[in-house]
């Protein structure tokens, strides 16, 4: 019994494992559907009628065997210049001074070419147009989804990214991308985590 409980701690902590900054495999680019997060957050910046479809949630470096490292040593405040940058990417500046504090912190890179990757990754990353804000459909498979983003995106391959929903809600997708930026298969450890049969996809209001 003791045993068991020691497996389940470390199995349970070790994807948050601090980890060395740069000593890593693979990045993750994980894109949020908005909508649905403002569901449950209908006060925030991020859901005061602009209008998002899918946003930038971050670009987190990840282990092949499964977990990643977090919060990463030393710990440094972005400055007004670096902020502003990334402002210009995610939907808000707390999510950003968070993101770059749990992961960004992570990648080896200073603060500005960590932020002129994640903006390279958004590049290469084609959103499809049946997935645009106001312009989708109530639900689809989550096979659908991936399928429309592979035909959006014909180099990312059959497992290249996975959705993910919080219940029968489509909540993000998630790419699997080179250190370089290019698109990778995902390993095991990166799935899609939805249910089988149509999710759904809420509209902005």
């Amino acid at each position: 019994m003791v045993l068991w409980f020691l497996i389940a701690t470390v199995a349970t902590a070790a994807p948050r494992d601090q980890g060395l900054p740069g000593e890593f495999d693979f990045y993750v680019l994980s894109l949020s559907w908005s909508p649905t997060f403002c569901l449950t957050h209908p006060g925030n910046e991020q859901c005061t009628g602009k209008g998002y479809g899918f946003v930038l949630h971050g670009l987190w470096p990840q282990y092949a065997r499964g977990g990643w490292p977090a919060s990463c040593a030393p710990q440094s405040r972005l400055n007004d210049e670096e902020m502003d940058k990334g402002a210009a990417m995610f939907p808000t500046r707390a999510l950003l001074k968070h993101e770059w504090a749990k992961h960004g912190t992570c990648s080896g890179l200073e603060p500005l070419k960590y932020l002129d990757k994640t903006d390279t990754a958004l590049g290469a990353v084609v959103i499809p147009p049946q997935l645009q804000p106001f312009n989708t459909p109530p639900s689809l498979q989550a096979r659908e989804i991936e399928d429309l983003f592979r035909e959006s995106n014909p180099r990312m391959g059959n497992h290249g990214l996975a959705v993910i929903c919080k219940g029968k809600v489509l909540s993000e997708v998630r790419v699997c991308l080179t250190k370089e930026l290019a698109f990778t298969g995902c390993p095991r450890s990166v799935k899609s985590q939805c249910r089988s049969g149509d999710i759904r996809i809420p509209t902005q209001r």
